[in-house]
């Protein structure tokens, strides 16, 4: 079993790469096995357990992730931190072990690529609402795969917002604007990125035409979305139940405002089954183990014909036909 620690595998992330495995798992999502993620509330924060299988990736694994917005301010930790297992479907026998924090957001940030990509059209100028981890991630991955031309960033946080813009000039090269209120009379794709505790854009607030990908609300009691911009876009989601459950439109859907029917999968528009071509478009996506666990075989496929990691033998037991112990 190889373990791959946080640096390491930061150090075999491409964003590009990240970017093409996680556009062909989704679409390999109908043939996945993909069940829906366990929350389990801990009071300041939450962590959730999610699964997933995908035979034609021949990967399969779970992964871990919490999230605690205040853990920065109370305990000078992440927000977000993740590990993640992968087995080896024939066995059952786990083969890699993996600091998954930095995945989770590139995998997050690559994914809302997937989406600009079908569902932009030249996409040049970049909202950011909320500009931590997640913004700048979302910021790295637009800017490595389009011709991202300029930033118009908007933070609660001037501090933030202003270290962020250092480090998108600096960093990336780009040109940003920073906004005193999340107002975007001008994007072609505008990214929201906020714990979701609150509603950050409404109808004013955003062009006429443009592509809006939802980040932040990922559990059922978290929104961004002002309900008029919902009711008004065509709605692409990364998984129809999971989102209906715990997704920006689960309110909606709830209460009957908005028919689960009438979401729009994204693995429908990359495998070219759906075309959308409204002016205005709203990817909700809460996250899907499908994509962590591609992208986690891709590292740990990477880290093994490079030799990177550490080689571990939890499971090296003296094994007989007499000491078989029955699974729990």
């Amino acid at each position: 079993m190889r373990f791959l620690p946080e640096d390491a595998v930061e150090r075999l992330l491409d964003p590009r790469e990240v970017v093409e495995v996680v556009e062909e798992a989704f679409r390999c999502k109908p043939e996945s096995v993909l069940p829906a993620k366990t929350l389990i509330d801990l009071g300041d924060g939450d962590f959730r357990t999610m699964p997933a299988y995908c035979p034609d990736l021949g990967a399969a694994g779970v992964k871990i992730v919490n999230s605690h917005p205040r853990n920065p301010e109370r305990h000078g930790l992440p927000a977000v931190m993740a590990v993640l297992v992968l087995l080896d479907p024939e066995t059952g026998r786990p083969t890699c072990a993996l600091g998954a924090t930095t995945l989770t957001a590139l995998r997050t940030g690559a994914v809302c690529a997937v989406a600009t990509k079908h569902l932009a059209d030249d996409p040049r100028t970049l909202g950011i609402v909320g500009t931590g981890v997640q913004g700048r991630h979302q910021t790295l991955v637009h800017a490595e795969v389009f011709p991202i031309e300029r930033v118009l960033a908007y933070d609660a946080s001037k501090k933030a917002l202003r270290d962020f813009r250092r480090w998108a000039e600096r960093e990336l090269g780009l040109d940003v604007t920073e906004l005193s209120e999340p107002t975007f009379d001008r994007a072609d794709v505008i990214i929201t990125c906020t714990p979701g505790r609150e509603i950050v854009l409404n109808p004013d607030d955003v062009p006429e035409r443009c592509l809006i990908n939802a980040v932040g609300a990922d559990a059922p009691e978290k929104r961004e979305l002002d309900d008029r911009l919902l009711l008004n876009a065509t709605i692409v989601v990364d998984d129809r139940d999971q989102c209906a459950e715990a997704g920006e439109v689960s309110d909606l859907v709830r209460d009957g405002r908005l028919d689960k029917d009438d979401l729009i999968e994204l693995a429908e528009i990359v495998r070219g089954e759906t075309e959308v071509n409204d002016d205005l478009v709203i990817f909700d996506t809460t996250g899907i183990a499908l994509a962590d666990v591609a992208v986690g075989a891709h590292v740990a496929e990477k880290a093994e014909r490079l030799g990177v990691g550490i080689e571990i033998e939890p499971f090296e037991l003296p094994w007989t036909e007499h000491t078989r112990t029955p699974a729990r």
